[in-house]
């Protein structure tokens, strides 16, 4: 399963979703790499905002059913992965962006996401595409959206790997990121 199959599945379709999704992420990290002051600021806020709840929509979407056709131990790594991704991202987040510490750790940081998506990619995707019909995976999609667009905008590493955490504990967190993003968008143009 690569990047490039996502069109070749119904544009709800989870795992077009999902790896679409990748793909967006590969061209924020390569964006920040090569940005430098407010837009590199922006273009980590967008990647940090993106993987909070790509993350949050995988562990509460797509893992109890990778769990049945992909199997407990590769949806169990998979959460494993996202725990310390979640760990790191949220380090990164009180890093200055300009810092060498921040390059350092963002370097990384896209070599540990690289990797888990090249699992996901090719150990747990493939399975739920061949083990799922096409029509749950449909509405797999929907719901991945809905819980995306109610995710947290921040890393929020108490939460990450576990997917009844995610749902107990997400829809407050998102509340309380959302407000803290439009009070620090406020406080930046005042």
């Amino acid at each position: 399963m690569t990047r490039a199959d996502a069109g070749q599945l119904g544009e709800d379709d989870v795992i077009a979703i999902l790896l679409t999704q990748h793909a967006r992420v590969t061209e924020l990290f390569a964006d920040i790499q090569t940005a430098t002051g407010t837009h590199k600021q922006q273009a980590f806020d967008e990647l940090r905002a993106l993987l909070a709840a790509h993350e949050t929509g995988e562990e509460m979407i797509l893992r109890p059913v990778s769990k049945d056709l992909a199997g407990p131990g590769v949806a169990d790594a998979r959460n494993k992965e996202e725990a310390e991704a979640t760990r790191v991202l949220a380090d990164l987040e009180k890093m200055d962006a300009g810092s060498a510490e921040f390059d350092r750790t963002l370097a990384e940081f896209q070599a540990a996401v690289t990797a888990h998506a090249a699992h996901e990619e090719s150990e747990e995707f493939p399975r739920v595409l061949a083990n799922c019909p096409e029509d749950q995976r449909a509405r797999m999609g929907k719901a991945l959206r809905a819980a995306e667009h109610l995710a947290p905008t921040h890393a929020h590493p108490g939460a990450a790997g576990s997917p009844a955490a995610q749902w107990a504990v997400g829809p407050f967190a998102s509340l309380v990121d959302r407000v803290r993003d439009v009070v620090k968008g406020a406080t930046k143009r005042g």
